[in-house]
């Protein structure tokens, strides 16, 4: 796993998103002058995440939503400021796009457990934790056994049992498990609040 895990894995991943982010520039341009025009000028969403090792790094999203304002100046709800453009991006995972440079910097992997935010580092127990002894990855086990509609504490459990069996042939099944989602758009939706906007969840205890 080590072999994998430290060379063959950052290796692919370097290589995928090089070819990946070529092939897809078109589309990557006409999303990028799609939200500028929509957004009034923002097209990118960035947020400070927790990598490996728990080092902090800024993770890139195409932004779905507007930053419009009630009349005391607070953020509308997220349901009414994702535009007609960031919900259909968000509906095909296309929000996801600019990680490719996440990966390509080495931040991120294309599969690994997904990055949350870093004011809930505190709050892990020494199991949890285990889960940034990997990269985090654009997509994850936890992603393609139920996403949204699985309890935290599975999604912690799922991240840490990716870790102990790591290997290419799982990486393969979650990445084709995830084109399936994908193609099907299981396990995506939009409540009122952004996918990985999760500091809106409130906590009760340990994770």
């Amino acid at each position: 796993m080590n072999i994998y895990k430290n060379t063959i894995k950052p290796a692919f991943d370097f290589t995928f998103a090089l070819i990946s982010i070529i092939i897809i520039s078109p589309v990557f341009i006409i999303l990028t002058l799609l939200l500028l025009f929509y957004n009034s000028g923002s097209p990118f969403f960035l947020q400070s995440r927790p990598g490996i090792h728990g080092r902090i790094f800024r993770i890139v999203k195409f932004k779905t939503m507007n930053d419009k304002k009630d009349h005391n100046g607070s953020l509308l709800p997220a349901a009414q400021r994702i535009t007609p453009i960031g919900k259909f991006i968000r509906q095909i995972s296309l929000d996801e796009i600019p990680q490719l440079f996440n990966v390509l910097k080495g931040d991120m992997s294309f599969i690994g457990p997904r990055p949350l935010l870093p004011d809930y580092l505190p709050l892990y127990n020494d199991m949890q934790k285990r889960r940034h002894e990997v990269k985090p990855g654009i997509t994850g086990l936890a992603q393609v056994k139920g996403r949204n509609e699985l309890e935290w504490e599975d999604k912690f459990k799922l991240d840490v049992w990716y870790v102990d069996n790591l290997s290419f042939l799982l990486d393969m099944k979650i990445f084709r498990l995830t084109v399936i989602k994908v193609l099907k758009r299981e396990g995506i939706g939009f409540k009122g609040s952004s996918k990985d906007k999760i500091m809106e969840v409130p906590f009760k205890g340990n994770l």
